[in-house]
């Protein structure tokens, strides 16, 4: 088994479009030292200030990677999308160098598909995601939702009319709806988990988990 992955290891990005360059200014933001590069000058300019270290350099060229020290690191990000040929060819590249770890952006399921045959470790789809967060947003009934790939999915909402003066208990929330209400969201004061007791009011937002289907329907009980 390999050496287990730092969680403050320092990461190398690939890629400053809009995906890349979000990912570099997160972790920089949460001060996890970034290597991001990308072949454009321009590119690298703009965030140069923004990030730990930018670098130009065509990631498509193994050379060209060895020399900014690819090899040194312990996690990747291939955040190139817009040529499939080129985010395959890079993510090569990185398994070829031994980087442990490859996180790798696809524009579609095939596409995805050739990237974990190649090696990459794990490999996201922001496009689709966002579309299918979006669709759960523009109902009005969400005003966040996350959707996990076991059809487990967690929502933030305002509480349907039942629920509302009474505590979760004597709901039947989950014995009624297979829903679990796991936070409470009241204006002005911090989040809270919420109890078997809690009292959700007019004014309170809700965290909710459990299926795709069940949230819907959980989601679409009058207000």
């Amino acid at each position: 088994m390999g050496d287990r992955i730092r969680s403050d290891a320092p990461v190398l990005v690939i890629g400053l479009g809009r995906f890349g360059a979000a990912c570099s200014g997160e972790l920089d933001r949460l001060e996890r030292e970034v290597l991001a590069i990308d072949e454009s000058l321009e590119l690298v300019q703009k965030w140069s200030e923004r990030v730990t270290h930018t670098v130009q350099a065509d990631a498509r060229n193994i050379d060209s990677l060895k020399q900014v020290g690819a090899q040194d690191f312990q996690v990747a990000v291939v955040a190139v999308g817009s040529s499939i040929e080129a985010s395959v060819l890079i993510t090569a590249n990185l398994v070829d160098l031994k980087v442990p770890q490859i996180w790798a952006k696809a524009v579609s399921q095939s596409h995805g598909k050739i990237l974990s045959r190649v090696g990459a470790n794990h490999v996201v789809y922001p496009e689709r995601e966002a579309g299918e967060r979006v669709a759960h947003l523009v109902t009005g009934r969400m005003l966040d939702f996350i959707r996990f790939d076991d059809d487990f999915a967690i929502a933030k909402m305002y509480p349907p009319k039942f629920i509302r003066g009474v505590g979760l208990n004597e709901s039947g929330v989950r014995s009624k709806h297979n829903v679990t209400v796991l936070g409470v969201k009241s204006p002005g004061k911090p989040f809270r988990y919420a109890e078997a007791t809690t009292v959700v009011t007019n004014h309170d937002l809700i965290i909710v988990s459990g299926t795709n289907g069940d949230i819907e329907r959980f989601a679409a009980l009058d207000r």
